[in-house]
């Protein structure tokens, strides 16, 4: 019984079930959270400000706009590059719905490209098949941390005069040929949800080196008011406001800023420790029926976001979600990411997209899951996850 796995009558490997994201929060951001709720500052206030120029030295831009979300921050970018209806906008089938959802609130279609086997980015080459008179934009996704082909992209950009906004969200500390990753589009947009490799719990950011873009969005994210609110009610005296657009309610506030400065500062250390479970994993499993994630080449940086292997499902009598359910009673959570966005009811019904449209998309949508791979896990965390996926795939294995 001890080899057999939970699923199949065994004990699970942990008494403690590990849940899949769970952030690394220190003393630091609790304190920090708390002068915050001491001082009256909850709002958009100066540690806002404070967080948005430490993001902004940390990816050597001119501008960093914080705001709720990255899907906030993916809105406003189309927005502010006047992408409107009829417009389409090219991006990858194998991101979150946020990516395409933002395309569709902007009053334009989704237009997906298949991807690179390896890499799991979008191909340029298959970008370029998709451009169309009416494409104004693209949005490229460094999937998992590992920098799209920003080279190939950027040329396609300026070839057909399409805008770039840069899916950042899982690529906080990429870089790509020494240049940050989210620097090299009009627009770069970052996610600090609660699973990201640093985390305001929610929240997100926009960098850009363009003036006006960064007014402008940063009108937009308050309500389209000509000032932040704290510059409005702040000991410099009180200042009118004026409204020059619609704007929408998607500003961060201190309380989120207040976690994302000690995050930030811990940015490094976190991602070294990353990259540790990272060799761990990649050692412990090569010799498993699954194939497992490519490194960066030596001129990229790997971000270390997600550990997403395949199961080589030939070598094996279960499903992906099989074996999910297999982790999940050795009390092991883990994720998918992603099922290819053409795949789900909403985008074949409202767009026709069908299946076969995206054969790399799809084949890598039906295998891959991610592991735990937070910088919380100890080192018997990783060895619970190695030990629950062996015995796993050795019961499973033809």
């Amino acid at each position: 019984m001890g080899d057999l796995p939970a699923i199949a009558g065994g004990h699970p490997v942990r008494t403690q079930y590990l849940v899949f994201g769970s952030p690394a929060i220190g003393e630091e951001e609790i304190e920090e959270v708390s002068q915050s709720m001491r001082s009256g500052w909850v709002g958009t206030g100066p540690k806002v400000k404070k967080f948005e120029e430490m993001f902004r030295a940390f990816k050597n831009c001119r501008h960093a706009v914080a705001v709720s979300s990255c899907t906030a921050a993916l809105h406003l970018s189309l927005l502010v590059l006047e992408i409107k209806p009829g417009d389409e906008v090219i991006t990858t089938p194998l991101t979150f719905a946020a990516t395409a959802n933002c395309i569709i609130h902007a009053g334009a279609k989704p237009v997906f490209a298949d991807v690179d086997m390896m890499t799991m980015n979008i191909n340029p080459v298959e970008v370029e098949k998709k451009i169309s008179a009416k494409t104004k934009a693209m949005i490229p996704v460094h999937f998992a941390g590992r920098p799209c082909d920003m080279d190939a992209l950027m040329g396609l950009g300026r070839t057909f005069d399409i805008r770039v906004i840069e899916d950042a969200a899982h690529a906080i500390e990429s870089t790509y040929k020494g240049k940050p990753i989210g620097t090299f589009g009009d627009l770069g947009c970052f996610s600090f949800y609660v699973t990201k490799n640093i985390t305001t719990v929610e929240g997100g950011m926009v960098v850009t080196d363009q003036d006006e873009l960064a007014r402008q969005i940063k009108s937009l994210a308050l309500h389209g008011l000509t000032q932040d609110a704290w510059q409005r009610f702040s000991d410099e005296g009180f200042r009118h406001y004026q409204v020059v657009c619609a704007g929408f309610k998607y500003n961060m506030t201190d309380i989120q800023a207040s976690i994302g400065i000690h995050q930030l500062k811990k940015v490094e250390a976190g991602a070294q420790r990353r990259k540790e479970i990272w060799e761990i994993y990649h050692q412990s499993f090569k010799d498993l029926p699954l194939i497992l994630p490519s490194p960066s080449p030596p001129d990229q940086r790997h971000a270390y976001h997600l550990y997403t292997p395949l199961l080589d499902l030939d070598r094996l009598r279960c499903t992906r979600d099989e074996f999910l359910q297999a982790l999940h009673k050795e009390n092991i959570g883990a994720g998918i990411h992603y099922v290819a966005l053409h795949l789900h009811p909403f985008y074949q019904k409202t767009f026709g997209y069908r299946v076969g449209e995206f054969p790399r998309a799809e084949f890598i949508s039906h295998r891959i899951f991610s592991l735990p791979f937070s910088a919380k896990l100890t080192h018997q965390d990783v060895e619970d996850v190695i030990q629950a996926v062996k015995k796993i795939l050795a019961y499973y294995r033809n």
